[in-house]
């Protein structure tokens, strides 16, 4: 039955906002020099006719969602032109309701058909990932719930649950053995850690060409105020957690990575690490050999590692590995391969046995997937997307609802911190880390908490 809470998409406006990085950010096979934010402005309406408008925004990271050998710009306008592809269909998607349910009705209904069509008319030519199709559409669903808790005058995260929402989550999900019944009279409201967190645990990005010692300088070196070196970067932010990129294709390569780096975080007081492979493993004794010898050569920093991050293909229903090996090491967290709690399921049979969150995924699948994974004792994570501006905003706000193992990977103002100088004049504590943490007490108000009106950002004209 309907409410009279429930909304519908009425409009969108599409901005692109391109981002340069100050130094490479380097992972897997491929490095980003640039980035295009896709920002998304949505017009909900009511069945009284009240609107409000509501604002998402999402990095089009080309090659996270689609490594492959096509050169860069055709991935990357491939994934703009469908982008407003999606605006014209969000605009006129003629379904109320809630936005947990308006938004995982378009990602079953609308979404696979228009990612299928995209793909047969481009013939023979490589086929865009459901990963790039899922990314184009989260800041159209982030906007969506933004605009929602705008209407209502509520945080977003306090709609959730029964009083909002139309149906419980059994209407969504099953458990581990297909059964819906144990979500039954369940909301994502009851999976939530409570009190959230107003400061969260910042874990800093190593990625592949981050440079660690004064040898390594060349002279080319961006001269703006930032540090260059990880020991500087973890003396000025007081970090306590970092997140190694490594290869997964030259072992010798990644030991001797995560060997330095972790010498490097001992003798500057961080506490944890993690290794983050990006889906280019494909035999588990790669990974374990690495955690083995790092056992027997460096105990200490075998048992700083909190985690271990995707590091097989994250096309899971193509790639079944059983990596029961892996996690019976160290905990195992699905990333790329985590699109969708059916996935999680598959994962957690195969030996996974934690889901690392994104938002660029949609707010409405994160939500999910985390109402799944917490009821079957996986444990999570937020990881980032170098999510600059609008886009760090309900990236944290996730994480600090999450229950996550250990704070949040926030690293954008590692790579581009002044492309967020608007916003962060808002919230400074949000863009910034001290003491190895990040503050989020100044985002309050309904909706995420944005405090649009206050950000004093130019826009180009829209896109759509």
């Amino acid at each position: 039955m309907a409410r009279r809470t429930d909304v519908k998409p009425k409009n969108v406006r599409i901005y692109f906002l391109p981002v340069e990085t100050r130094v490479p950010v380097k992972f897997g096979p491929e490095t980003l020099t640039y980035v295009t934010c896709a920002r998304v402005c949505m017009r909900v309406e009511d069945g009284s006719g009240r609107s409000a408008e509501g604002w998402g925004e999402t990095p089009l990271s080309v090659q996270w969602v689609w490594s492959g050998s096509l050169p860069y710009e055709e991935r990357h306008t491939a994934l703009k032109e469908f982008t407003l592809a999606l605006g014209a269909a969000w605009k006129d998607f003629d379904e109320s309701g809630h936005p947990v349910e308006i938004g995982h009705a378009f990602q079953e209904k609308i979404l696979p058909k228009l990612h299928d069509e995209l793909n047969a008319r481009r013939g023979k030519a490589e086929p865009m990932p459901w990963l790039a199709a899922l990314i184009c559409c989260s800041p159209f669903d982030i906007a969506l719930h933004d605009a929602y808790g705008m209407l209502h005058e509520r945080p977003v995260y306090e709609t959730y649950s029964h009083e909002f929402m139309n149906v419980d989550l059994s209407h969504f999900l099953e458990d581990a053995k297909g059964n819906p019944e144990p979500f039954s009279r369940k909301y994502p409201f009851d999976f939530f850690s409570k009190p959230p967190s107003n400061e969260l645990p910042a874990w800093h990005l190593v990625g592949g060409k981050d440079l660690l010692y004064p040898s390594e300088l060349t002279g080319s070196e961006p001269d703006d105020g930032y540090p260059v070196l990880l020991p500087d970067w973890v003396r000025r932010d007081g970090l306590k957690c970092l997140k190694v990129k490594l290869t997964g294709t030259d072992a010798a390569w990644d030991y001797g990575r995560l060997v330095n780096v972790g010498k490097i975080g001992v003798e500057t007081g961080v506490d944890w690490l993690t290794a983050d492979f990006n889906c280019t493993v494909s035999d588990p004794s790669y990974v374990n050999d690495i955690l083995d010898r790092l056992l027997r050569e460096y105990p200490r920093l075998y048992g700083m590692i909190l985690y271990v991050e995707q590091p097989f293909p994250y096309d899971l229903e193509k790639n079944q590995i059983d990596v029961h090996s892996v996690s019976a090491r160290k905990p195992l967290f699905m990333d790329e391969s985590a699109h969708d709690w059916r996935l999680i399921r598959l994962g957690r049979n195969l030996g996974w046995t934690g889901v690392a969150l994104k938002t660029c995924k949609t707010q409405t699948g994160a939500l999910l997937s985390l109402c799944w994974a917490r009821a079957h004792g996986m444990t999570l994570m937020v990881q980032d997307l170098t999510n600059p501006m609008l886009a760090q905003i309900p990236h944290v706000l996730l994480a600090a609802h999450a229950g996550t193992i250990m704070g949040v990977e926030t690293n954008s103002m590692q790579f581009y911190p002044d492309a967020s100088l608007p916003e962060a004049s808002v919230h400074p504590g949000v863009y910034t880390r001290r003491n190895g943490k990040i503050d989020l007490s100044t985002l309050r108000g309904p909706g995420f908490g944005y405090r649009i009106a206050e950000i004093r950002r130019k826009l180009p004209d829209p896109a759509f």
